[in-house]
């Protein structure tokens, strides 16, 4: 086992406790039970259940067609193979910032039913939603840079905070959001001084993808890390470690070829059994249709 696994429990304060001594922490994307359970063994800290299941899990082209059921499903799915990350749920887009009210319902949601230890919320726009969540006794994570769920008013992919006016803003929102009771911060595609300088600015863990080495920890992606989903995908901040598309149309192909030539099942898959074969005794069709042999009332 490696040293720097941890096999206790991860909690917030495990969180905390990590930044404090400058240890990085690890966080990824997971949907089902089994990808879950693999993270968790290989000693991931937090698995993020994302809306980005939309796209490699549902097939949807972005985040914002996913719905606050299938949110539920899959948060499911994941606690039941985590006995030791800490789980965190993306609450999808309409879920929040409708009705302050029916924010918090469809967080407690996530937390009594999924089982999620916390909700994460995209956007500064917020922040009395994170008050309103935490006031209820549940975590909330918030997202700054690129948030996926605002994908269109972006115009598409972006690279936040660029210009000085927009990264003054970034600043200023995530130490807003720090205030309102996040307790975990997460960067997307922001530049590594940006991200370094809000990493010192607020006293929660700062969890970067493409925002750069100086924060507390990372997240990527699964299906992105292992390549097995979108290949032509191939952001900056991207690496990938390994390349399971391929090896894995490789071997279903091989069983195609395998069963089409009747090379499988071998004699090897096959079980053996005492039962000798014998004749079936089949009724005519005569018989069976009612005809003159019928023997039955009437």
């Amino acid at each position: 086992m490696p040293r720097t696994m941890r096999t206790d429990r991860v909690t917030l304060r495990t969180l905390n406790d990590m930044r404090a001594k400058g240890e990085r922490i690890v966080m990824l994307t997971a949907y089902d039970f089994p990808t879950a359970k693999l993270a968790d063994e290989a000693g991931v800290d937090v698995i993020l259940v994302g809306d980005s299941l939309g796209q490699v899990c549902l097939g949807y082209d972005d985040t914002t067609r996913v719905t606050l059921e299938e949110m539920l499903h899959h948060t499911k799915a994941v606690v039941r193979a985590c006995p030791r990350a800490l789980v965190v749920t993306d609450m999808p887009l309409g879920s929040y910032g409708v009705e302050r009210a029916r924010t918090v319902e469809n967080a407690l949601r996530l937390v009594k039913e999924g089982g999620a230890d916390a909700v994460k919320l995209e956007g500064a726009a917020f922040a009395t939603e994170v008050s309103a969540i935490t006031a209820v006794g549940i975590p909330v994570v918030g997202h700054l840079g690129f948030t996926p769920q605002s994908i269109h008013l972006f115009g598409g992919f972006k690279v936040a905070g660029k210009v000085c006016a927009e990264a003054d803003l970034l600043l200023e929102n995530a130490v807003m959001l720090e205030e309102a009771g996040i307790s975990l911060l997460v960067l997307e595609c922001v530049p590594s001084a940006l991200a370094r300088e809000i990493s010192r600015a607020v006293r929660i863990p700062v969890i970067g993808i493409g925002a750069g080495p100086d924060v507390s920890g990372q997240v990527l992606v699964f299906h992105d890390l292992l390549g097995f989903y979108d290949t032509s995908f191939r952001p900056r901040f991207l690496k990938r470690y390994d390349s399971l598309k391929e090896r894995m149309i490789r071997a279903i192909s091989s069983y195609v070829s395998e069963v089409r030539d009747g090379c499988f099942p071998g004699p090897e898959h096959c079980y053996d059994g005492d039962r000798s074969p014998r004749r079936v005794k089949r009724h005519s069709d005569k018989a069976c249709l009612g005809g003159t042999n019928h023997t039955g009332p009437g």
